[in-house]
């Protein structure tokens, strides 16, 4: 996923809105968006959360004091950079958006848009729905910034070559292996477990004796793998659960794990293959290193931009901002 620079990274969290429907105590108008004590609530909490994860001690606190302040301002320059978009005739449209989700698909080796939705909602708490609309609205405000500051600011192509070699962990696929599984179910009663346990010390002696895995997975598998002989497919590490993958990686192609108990079942591993993450070309990243290194060039411009926005915008404070920001 796209990174963005700090003053976006708070735009980002500014709602589309809420429902005529839905009564709301309105904090701030800009233009012709609004946003609500809720929307403010919603926002800073992310924001602090974020915070929580990257900071700690006495730089945390310093972050958390002025974090209710920046959430609000970050909030209305969304709004002001989104309606810029729109009168530049921003290109980015829901086509663009789906084509940059189906992208995200590939790289990630989702097949279908509701193994990308699980994901999402395990690691952001949202569906695919809220995601494509935040993902619009980075995408034109990128826009924007690009076309009115950062395409202004010059970065020599020697600096870009030299931050690529130097990072070039930043831009490592994630690493990824296939491997088969066999499951035995413990069973609710202590014969159930001993019988188990017998079927899995015949299935390591036939294992030994040279029976193919894939043939014992589908004979005796409980897992709906077993049609396909235990075969997972291709999967990037953090997706399955941590003692498994854990075994997974040790093996070298072809060798089974030891057995992995869980609360319910008992799993054998076979690994299949297992890749290294591979480095993306210089070509296909250069782009996103431009916008990296323009934006450290580029902060005094960002805010002299975005001040001349608010000064020509049409921002109302419903309540006083000083109230707004005591919370």
């Amino acid at each position: 996923m796209k990174a963005l620079n700090p003053i976006l990274a708070l735009a980002l969290l500014a709602p589309a809105g809420l429902s005529a429907e839905v009564r709301e105590e309105i904090l701030v108008i800009v233009n012709s968006h609004i946003i609500t004590r809720r929307d403010l609530t919603q926002a800073v909490e992310q924001q602090n959360a974020a915070l929580y994860r990257q900071f700690s001690g006495k730089e945390l606190d310093e972050k958390l004091q002025t974090a209710r302040e920046k959430t609000l301002q970050g909030m209305i320059d969304a709004y002001l950079l989104e309606d810029k978009g729109d009168e530049l005739g921003s290109p980015i449209t829901d086509d663009y958006v789906r084509a940059s989700i189906d992208g995200i698909k590939k790289e990630n080796n989702f097949a279908t848009d509701a193994d990308l939705e699980r994901a999402l909602k395990t690691s952001l708490g949202i569906g695919l729905p809220e995601f494509m609309k935040r993902q619009k609205q980075q995408a034109t405000q990128q826009y924007v910034l690009q076309r009115e500051v950062f395409s202004k600011v010059a970065v020599e192509d020697n600096e870009l070559r030299a931050y690529y070699e130097d990072h070039k962990d930043e831009y490592r696929l994630p690493s990824r292996f296939r491997i088969r599984e066999l499951v035995l179910a413990k069973g609710a009663t202590p014969e159930e477990l001993a019988a188990s346990r017998a079927k899995l010390t015949e299935i390591q002696a036939a294992l030994k004796a040279g029976k193919s895995f894939e043939e014992l997975a589908r004979q005796n598998s409980v897992s709906p793998s077993k049609a396909t002989g235990g075969d997972l497919g291709w999967m990037n590490k953090g997706f399955l659960r941590a003692s498994i993958e854990e075994a997974a990686v040790k093996l070298k192609p072809e060798q089974v794990s030891a057995p992995i108990e869980t609360d319910k079942d008992i799993y054998l591993i076979q690994l299949i293959a297992l890749e290294d993450a591979p480095v993306k070309d210089f070509a296909e990243v250069k782009a996103k290193i431009l916008e990296k290194l323009q934006e450290p060039k580029a902060q005094n411009a960002i805010e002299q931009y975005l001040a001349n926005l608010r000064m020509r915008a049409n921002i109302r404070y419903l309540v006083p901002k000083e109230q707004i920001l005591k919370g």
